[in-house]
């Protein structure tokens, strides 16, 4: 068996574009849902990679779960902080429920994550983690506040864990895609993404492939020298 790899939200979008990714780089991989059934079957029917259910914003189920996996398929050596939600609204419209859960579900659950597989991690002396954050945690958005402070959150997160593990041989980065082909876009009208991709250098939104392409590199022992580092994935909409 080769390394475990777990990937949160990793059935659908980006999530399973990676986990795509790490089994065909010779990961097992395990991937994590939080609701949707059909789904999650679908795409083990479809790919052979389990999936497990766990509300990743709960850090007892966020234990239990990964203790499931780790019976069931290893222990964790990679994991990928991918799960996440957006619920829009302007700030002085927005009610603390949807300010509450973007923060839990996109920032809280990479502690959840992190605290039960970081143990296991530092016994062997080996662990990488990627988190997932986005263009708006670099750059801000109208309308996103909640969204953009759990991203832009993740971003400290990864550097103070980096700090606090790399002498334990785990690495901790981030990465921020900007827009990308998946259901977080699909509501957005042609006319709006006609002005977004505008305003692109490059001239188009991303596919969930080139995500997965750079998460896979920081995975890999090549990059065991790169540590508390931030990837822009974003076509050039945003250089950091």
């Amino acid at each position: 068996m080769g390394r475990v790899a777990l990937v949160t939200g990793g059935s659908r979008g980006i999530g399973a574009a990676i986990s795509l990714a790490l089994k065909e780089a010779g990961y097992t991989v395990a991937a994590n849902y939080a609701s949707n059934d059909d789904a999650a079957r679908a795409f083990t029917a479809e790919t052979e990679i389990p999936t497990f259910k766990w509300d990743v914003s709960d850090h007892e189920g966020c234990a239990a779960g990964v203790a499931q996996v780790e019976e069931q398929v290893g222990p964790v050596d990679v994991l990928i902080n991918n799960a996440g939600i957006s619920l829009d609204g302007f700030l002085h419209k927005m009610e603390p429920e949807n300010w509450n859960k973007v923060i839990d579900v996109d920032l809280t659950s990479c502690y959840n994550m992190s605290h039960a597989v970081l143990n296991g991690m530092r016994g062997r002396n080996f662990g990488r983690i990627v988190n997932i954050s986005s263009i708006n945690g670099q750059a801000g958005m109208m309308g996103v506040v909640n969204y953009a402070a759990a991203k832009a959150g993740m971003l400290g997160f990864t550097k103070a864990l980096a700090l606090e593990n790399a002498f334990k041989g785990i690495t901790v980065n981030a990465i921020c895609p900007g827009y990308v082909k998946t259901d977080l876009i699909a509501h957005v009208s042609e006319e709006v993404m006609g002005a977004i991709v505008k305003r692109i250098p490059v001239g188009r939104i991303g596919e969930p492939e080139e995500i997965a392409r750079c998460v896979t590199f920081l995975t890999s022992d090549d990059a065991g020298f790169i540590t508390g580092s931030t990837l822009s994935v974003n076509g050039g909409a945003y250089m950091a």
